[in-house]
C-alpha cells in the first residue's frame, strides 16, 4: 500500500524533492530520438528513474503543433477514454507512477487545479509503470478527482516522444482545444505555471 506523504507543505518543495529523490527506486531511463538537453539528462545513465526536473516549460506556437493527440483506452476504473471526444476543451495529461518522488510532490497541486477547473478542462493521468492496485492506492492517498490510464506498454509515451523523452517522469502536457500539444512541463509542475498554461489554452484564438 502507498504511504501518504506526511505534511506535504511542512517543508519547502526543494527540500522535499531532495530528500524524496534519495529514497526513489533506481530504474534506468530509456532512450529518446530527439537529443535535446532534457533527453541527454534522461539518457545520462546516472541511475535516476526520473529527470531531476526544474519544471522546464516549452510552449508551441500554432504552426508548431502537430495532429491532435489520439488516446482511446480505459482507465484503471474501467471508464472509457477517447481524447477526440474532449475537443472543445483543453486537456492536461500528467505522466506519473506511484514511487516517483516528484510525482508525489506535485499530486496535491494537480488535485487543486483539477478541482478548480472542473467542467472546463479535462485532466487525465498516464501511469507508466504501475498495475491497478498501486495506481488506485496513489489516487486514494492524494484524493485525486481525475482518473488515470495504464501505459506500462509504453504506447502512449512512444506517441509523445516529440514532446517528452521516454520515461521522463513526471511530465505534463497541455493540449489546446483542438487536442494538439500546446505546452509541456518536464519535472514536478509548479501550480502557478500550470494554471497560466491552462488559462491560455482556454482563451487563445485557434
Amino acid at each position: 500500500m502507498i504511504d501518504p506523504v506526511q505534511n506535504p507543505r511542512s517543508l519547502s518543495r526543494r527540500t522535499m524533492l531532495r530528500s524524496l529523490m534519495v529514497a526513489a527506486a533506481v530504474v534506468p531511463l530509456a532512450a529518446c530520438a530527439k537529443e535535446d538537453s532534457l533527453t541527454k539528462q534522461a539518457n545520462s545513465g546516472d541511475g535516476k528513474n526520473y529527470i531531476a526536473g526544474d519544471g522546464a516549460v516549452q510552449e508551441y506556437a500554432l504552426d508548431q503543433r502537430t495532429d491532435p493527440v489520439d488516446i482511446k483506452t480505459e482507465t484503471y476504473h474501467g471508464t472509457k477514454v477517447d481524447t477526440a471526444a474532449w475537443q472543445g476543451q483543453p486537456v492536461v495529461l500528467n505522466f506519473w507512477y506511484a514511487a516517483c518522488a516528484p510525482c508525489r510532490i506535485e499530486a496535491p497541486d494537480l488535485k487543486k487545479l483539477a478541482d478548480e477547473f472542473k467542467g472546463k478542462v479535462h485532466f487525465l493521468g498516464v501511469n507508466v509503470r504501475d498495475e491497478a492496485e498501486a495506481a488506485k492506492a496513489f489516487e486514494r492517498t492524494f484524493n485525486l478527482p481525475y482518473e488515470s490510464v495504464q501505459d506500462t506498454s509504453g504506447d502512449i509515451q512512444l506517441a509523445m516522444t516529440k514532446y517528452v523523452p521516454l520515461q521522463a517522469v513526471p511530465s505534463t502536457l497541455v493540449l489546446d482545444r483542438k487536442g494538439r500539444v500546446r505546452a509541456r512541463v518536464i519535472g514536478a509542475v509548479e501550480p502557478g505555471t500550470l494554471k497560466a498554461l491552462i488559462n491560455t489554452a482556454m482563451t487563445e484564438e485557434l
